[in-house]
């Protein structure tokens, strides 16, 4: 009962901002995100009676009871396998990032589409690719869409029991070859606020919520249509509008949610002055300070080289849209 997968982390062109069931993890709006090729989570997971108790070790840490990762994250999420399977056996997590760890960069996305992935191989649970989403969504909302590769949709759903809640692939990598994501590593810090406990004040008390929740679908069906149509153009311009919208909630919150820093609002204005100059590229921001550019494949030596010019960016990444979650032989213990 032991299994290994890699998954990739997904950046939304369309965000997730807010839960309507925070036990089903069931979103206010549905998202379209791109899997990345470049971030990569590694689980491996066994399922073995010599364990007494489950053990957590997450970038060579380990976590136990009464840590926020074991207790609110981990541990929950095995509940709802025991609760599916009936299997009650103990076991060992052990998954690395090749990205930094909780800094605005989707890495609970694809640890949780990883280690669901790695629990179905494991406990031969026997899970469709949409069966499989909706299992990872009960460990991090965003990791349902992790699971697919690609351009993908996560669906919002109406059942209460979240039974039409899932994420299906719209386009695999290959539709749009030339498309790319400079990545703006601005700090490597872990976040102060947590996207899970920023959501929940932003639906309980931002002023914008509703008008997020009216702009979302909109900006959905602009951002499919793009992607079907390979217009870049109005793809940037409703992904950067999205992300800005999606800040300006969180920042409205009470208290506000800010998770920008000086380079991120550096990065912000510059690509806007780079579009002013010819260039094509838009920005998108998710929870924390990291700036994705997303702009197409004869650009992004360019923006990649003008981003190492900045005093405060950490680190430049170039990602392609990458593929689905995937078992492999590779164990980590």
């Amino acid at each position: 009962m032991k299994a290994s997968v890699i998954a990739n982390a997904n950046i939304a062109l369309v965000k997730y901002w807010g839960k309507r069931n925070k036990e089903l993890m069931l979103p206010q709006t549905g998202s379209v995100s791109m899997t990345t090729e470049a971030l990569q989570a590694h689980t491996t997971v066994e399922f073995d009676p010599k364990y007494t108790e489950d053990i957590l070790i997450v970038g060579g840490k380990e976590y136990r009871k009464g840590d926020e990762e074991y207790d609110d994250y981990v541990s929950l999420f095995l509940n709802v396998v025991r609760k599916m399977t009936g299997n009650q056996t103990k076991c060992k997590i052990v998954s690395n990032n090749n990205f930094p760890t909780a800094a605005g960069l989707a890495s609970s996305a694809a640890g949780f589409a990883a280690l669901a992935a790695a629990v179905n191989a494991a406990l031969e649970m026997g899970l469709d690719g949409r069966q499989l989403t909706m299992l990872a969504r009960r460990g991090s909302g965003s990791a349902t869409r992790s699971i697919q590769g690609g351009f993908v949709e996560w669906h919002r759903g109406e059942a209460e029991d979240g039974s039409d809640c899932f994420a299906e692939q719209i386009f695999p990598p290959e539709h749009w070859p030339e498309f790319r994501m400079v990545i703006a590593v601005t700090s490597k810090k872990d976040k102060k606020v947590k996207s899970r406990a920023g959501m929940a004040k932003s639906v309980e008390n931002s002023p914008f919520y509703e008008s997020w929740r009216e702009l979302v679908p909109k900006h959905i069906d602009m951002v499919k249509k793009a992607l079907a149509d390979r217009d870049f153009k109005t793809l940037g311009e409703t992904a950067e509008l999205n992300a800005l919208a999606m800040h300006a909630v969180a920042i409205a919150t009470n208290p506000p949610i800010v998770y920008w820093n000086a380079g991120t609002m550096d990065i912000v204005h510059a690509v806007m002055d780079w579009r002013d100059e010819g260039l094509e590229c838009y920005s998108t921001i998710d929870g924390g300070p990291q700036v994705k550019i997303l702009c197409l494949e004869k650009d992004a030596n360019d923006i990649a080289n003008r981003l190492k010019q900045f005093g405060n960016i950490e680190d430049v990444i170039i990602t392609k849209p990458g593929q689905a979650a995937r078992v492999v032989d590779e164990h980590l213990f």
